[in-house]
């Protein structure tokens, strides 16, 4: 997929998504050693962005499994039609049971889910399995047979086996520890927040139209609330829809005015916005 951590660079920089040193090399590590990547960090940071990121770079499907609680075999692995084989079976009225059985459990009546999908086929392919924590313990059982060999049994069918392993992205904000033995299949890397050099050039490159001066401010100012004690820090997200919100406001500087009506756009808790509007001192900025 990469032929070096500077191809990734380069190539995931294309797409939009700036990486850093540590992102690019786990990235090419990941794709040349065959291993799935387990992403954590706080939400906003550009995780699942990476993935999607991947997927362009490398033009590949991006077959993705959203992760929730009470999220079961049906929904991440297959299911059969059930509908469809009552029709059939109603259709051979005439047929013995093996008869129809042998029919009605083959592909025709198989609904592959995302993690069934992502292992058919020779077609390149990102999977995502975005937020791994939010789904319930047994899930991760069903992981480890499909990232550990690539391969899912379908009882009826027999074992799948993938030709062309697919690039795959796990996500968690570590709102419940996942298993060591999921962990040990994966290759680890951790998204914080960027430092503000690279915040900057993300803010310029997401947003066009606004100027140095105003992106430094805008990064500055969000450094100094990620520093007070908040409930919810400003990801990286809220930083590029700050910039675009004072660009849409006509601001070219960030006085107490503008960042005490906008701060709704960077806080989502009435007690941070309290906080910061008491605490932020734009002039020691």
């Amino acid at each position: 997929m990469f032929t070096s951590v500077d191809d990734v660079s380069a190539r995931l920089a294309e797409t939009g998504y700036l990486a850093s040193p540590a992102v690019a090399t786990t990235v090419f590590l990941a794709a040349r050693l065959g291993k799935p990547l387990l992403v954590e960090g706080p939400a906003g940071v550009g995780k699942t962005e990476l993935a999607k990121a991947v997927a362009h770079a490398c033009d590949a499907r991006l077959v993705r499994l959203q992760c929730y609680e009470g999220v079961d075999e049906s929904r991440a692995l297959y299911e059969w039609n059930h509908a469809k084989q009552l029709l059939r079976i109603s259709a051979g009225r005439g047929e013995t049971w093996d008869e129809a059985r042998t029919d009605i459990f083959s592909e025709e009546f198989l609904l592959p889910r995302p993690l069934l999908t992502a292992i058919r086929g020779d077609d390149p392919k990102v999977l995502l399995i975005d937020e791994t924590d939010k789904a319930d313990v047994e899930i991760e059982g069903l992981l480890l047979e499909v990232l550990g060999d690539f391969q899912v049994t379908v009882p009826e069918l027999g074992t799948v086996t993938a030709t062309h392993r697919p690039f795959t992205v796990l996500t968690s904000n570590a709102t419940r520890e996942l298993s060591e033995a999921l962990r040990r299949r994966c290759l680890f890397l951790h998204i914080g927040f960027p430092d503000a050099e690279l915040e900057r050039r993300i803010v310029r490159l997401k947003v066009p139209g606004v100027d140095a001066a105003l992106a430094e401010s805008v990064v500055r100012v969000v450094g100094a609330l990620r520093a007070m004690d908040l409930r919810k820090a400003p990801s990286v997200a809220e930083t590029v829809d700050w910039a675009r919100t004072l660009l849409a406001l006509g601001a070219s500087t960030l006085d107490e005015t503008v960042v005490r009506d906008s701060l709704g756009v960077v806080l989502k808790h009435q007690d941070d916005i309290q906080k910061a509007a008491a605490k932020l001192d734009l002039d020691a900025l």
